[in-house]
């Protein structure tokens, strides 16, 4: 809550104001395009001097923001600041790697920094509010915007929407250097239906609560500013309107008191899905369950004073939500100072040590998925034919939702391996188009790979087939990128295969064929140089899959915390759970990354065989590397209730950590396990502690045949 004198300031403000002024305040519009950069319309300016608009997304830039922020402040009749948002998914002008690449890190001092930079470079550029992170646990490829997600496991996401928050919001968000978080999309829109964007979804109340609810809890607990409702609806009920989930468990169970903001156009869209009869219905649906600010929508404006002369809302409704936004706008510091972002200096220094954090963060997103006989790293002066749409493609390293990125900041695979592998003679052609039909570049390609000793294949996605409105019901490699890379796997000669992309590719042939197949994704500012760092052996590939990669489309969706099953999966049992022509297990596990290097574990071993409520137990290993070069290693700790009430996942992620050796050298890992992160939803779905014994594992990746085992009794008092 505001401090008192801040409460004061907020309720004057409040009682001055007209009804249409209020409703300004719950109105954000999107700024448009012209050749010079962002720009609001004079249309929107007639609206801003009239109060009719609270905030204003997609502008960005210190000068722009000023100025608007100048008519707000000066040309209106109360005075009341703007906020300015943008999609700062993955950096602002610095771009980081997609989230889902950022994931494989395992790493949330990682995680924060990427956010820290990128909430500086948008402060200094005027802005307020960022529409990140995006929090939805995703296991289906076919969706666009896993993109965006942090992947598959809800416990690894929730530390990924810890890190987001504290790096956006920094020492508060108040300082000129910070921006508010908004947590997004709440809740389930990755499960949407066959992995259609704005599609419904269908999941159980169990499932919404144990899988999809926690990262948002998580931000929630961390501090985040606001809450970005999902399109969808559950079960018949759109996000924008549940009651229930909106207003009843976030801001009453979880106690939320921020501001919650309707995706773009989310309100109006009632009338669509069917709840709603006109914008009246709508507006009066969206802020009676909790949603105060409309997304270019529109339906606020038009539809909130006829809901109040209706009696479908009240003007205690409507003030309520007017002062969260008012709230939240003190606390950006914008009442007592509505141009400290306004007036950031540019920071040469501080653009190139975020570079360096982009190169960091993308050489420790790269998964090294297969590396048959050793063919990686790469040895400087060799002849390298690197062959592929995606070679030099500048435009596509920014991934989807780019922010303020700029292609010509770009550093393509090509310029990086040039520089990584200077003794080397790199010759490249890029064979065919991402996603054309034109065939005709293949036969310079294959010259140039025949007279080469080795060939770097760079496939993918164009970064557009990724993201929002980005659903791909065939995730495969697009165009004629399979007849390129058939071709030059037929000429006998070492292939290395790098998969730039948004999600997982379903290409099982590529990985039969090729040397080495790494996921190097949409890697930002940064990617040539990580790709040329892994790739030469500068550094050892660390990245591990956040999400069960497919073999087929027809697995999906595919994740490895399932429900035991009364007839497990058995090849020599006709009636288990399996398919005739495929197998259960996805083509690569969570958690799957190969390095330079062997590491060895052993020695598991726990602090007591017991764990009482509210106590916590330490679990320790051995780990050697065995292997001839430095390498970091990250180990997951997974648990198993073999017997509860509610039947428990086969394996649930309770923690992670990582050990950097020398060759030959040893140490030990060590992780804390408390017993309330033991804690699961019964059958009323309250939570509870049930004693009995817990299996836990410690292994590289979610497969309890390479994990080391115990167990230990958690007691009932």
């Amino acid at each position: 809550m505001p401090e008192p004198d801040l409460t004061t300031r907020i309720e004057t403000l409040l009682e001055a104001m007209t009804l249409e002024e209020k409703i300004g305040q719950l109105t954000l519009v999107s700024a448009g395009w012209a050749v010079t950069g962002p720009q609001v319309s004079g249309d929107y300016m007639a609206a801003l001097r009239a109060g009719r608009i609270g905030a204003i997304s997609n502008l960005w830039g210190a000068e722009q923001t000023r100025e608007v922020q100048r008519v707000a402040v000066e040309e209106t009749r109360l005075g009341v600041p703007l906020m300015f948002a943008f999609d700062v998914i993955h950096g602002h002008r610095t771009i980081f790697p997609i989230p889902l690449a950022e994931a494989a890190a395992f790493d949330p001092g990682l995680w924060e920094r990427t956010a820290r930079a990128a909430a500086t470079e948008a402060a200094a550029d005027g802005l307020t509010l960022a529409f990140a992170p995006m929090l939805d646990v995703a296991r289906d490829p076919r969706w666009g915007r896993i993109a965006e997600s942090p992947g598959e496991d809800p416990w690894l996401a929730a530390r990924f929407a810890e890190a987001k928050v504290r790096g956006f919001q920094g020492q508060g968000i108040a300082e000129a250097d910070s921006v508010a978080a908004t947590a997004k999309h709440l809740a389930g829109y990755g499960a949407s239906i066959a992995g259609r964007d704005y599609a419904s979804v269908e999941v159980s109340e169990r499932t919404f609560h144990e899988v999809y609810l926690p990262p948002f809890r998580a931000a929630v607990d961390a501090g985040v500013a606001a809450i970005m409702p999902a399109f969808h609806d559950l079960a018949g009920v759109p996000m924008t309107a549940n009651q229930t989930v909106l207003r009843g468990l976030v801001r009453e169970g979880w106690r939320f008191d921020g501001v919650m903001v309707s995706d773009h156009g989310a309100v109006a869209e009632l009338i669509a899905h069917g709840v709603a009869e006109d914008d009246a219905e709508a507006a009066a649906l969206a802020l009676r369950a909790g949603v105060d600010i409309d997304l270019m929508g529109g339906a606020y404006g038009r539809g909130l004073p006829v809901a109040l002369e209706r009696d479908h809302v009240t003007s205690a409704e409507i003030d309520a939500a007017v002062r969260r936004v008012l709230t939240l706008k003190a606390r950006l510091g914008l009442l007592d100072d509505p141009y400290r972002r306004c007036d950031a200096a540019p920071a040469p220094a501080r653009a190139e040590a975020h570079r360096e954090v982009a190169r960091d963060a993308g050489r420790r997103s790269i998964v090294l998925l297969t590396n048959r006989d050793g063919v990686l790293p790469l040895r400087d002066g060799m002849r390298i034919a690197v062959i592929g749409p995606l070679a030099d493609a500048r435009d596509d390293m920014l991934g989807p939702w780019a922010a303020a990125g700029r292609a010509e900041n770009m550093v393509t695979i090509l310029d990086g391996l040039r520089e990584a592998l200077p003794g080397s003679e790199i010759v490249h052609a890029p064979g065919v188009e991402i996603a054309g039909g034109d065939a005709d570049g293949i036969a310079a390609a294959l010259d140039l790979a025949r007279s080469a000793e080795i060939v770097v294949l760079c496939l993918g996605e164009a970064r557009r087939m990724s993201g929002e409105a980005a659903s791909r019901a065939r995730p495969d490699l697009p165009g004629r990128q399979p007849e390129l890379a058939q071709a030059v796997l037929g000429l006998g000669k070492p292939v290395v295969a790098l998969l730039s992309s948004g999600r997982p590719l379903v290409a099982p042939w590529l990985f039969e064929r090729a040397h080495a197949v790494l996921a190097t994704w949409f890697l930002g500012s940064e990617a040539g140089h990580a790709v040329g760092d892994v790739l030469s052996g500068r550094w050892n590939p660390t990245g591990r899959l956040p999400v069960s990669w497919p073999v087929e489309l027809g697995q999906v969706p595919i994740f490895y915390a399932q429900r035991p099953t009364g007839r497990p999966p058995d090849p020599a049992v006709h009636y288990s759970s399996k398919y005739l022509d495929l197998p259960v297990e996805p083509l690569f596990p969570f958690g799957h990354g190969l390095s330079y290097t062997r590491f060895e574990l052993g020695g598991l071993r726990t602090s007591a065989g017991e764990l009482r409520p509210g106590g916590s137990i330490a679990i320790e290993c051995d780990v050697v590397n065995q292997g001839p070069v430095a390498g970091e290693e990250t180990l997951l700790l997974f648990v198993r209730d073999p017997i509860a009430s509610v039947a428990r996942p086969l394996l649930e992620l309770k923690g992670m950590t990582k050990i950097t050796l020398e060759p030959r050298q040893q140490g030990t890992v060590r992780f804390t396990l408390p017993a309330d992160d033991l804690t699961f939803l019964g059958p009323d779905l309250m939570p509870r502690l049930e004693p009995g014994i817990v299996e836990l594992y410690v292994g590289r990746t979610a497969n309890k045949d390479t994990a080391l085992k115990t167990s230990i009794r958690l007691l009932a008092s």
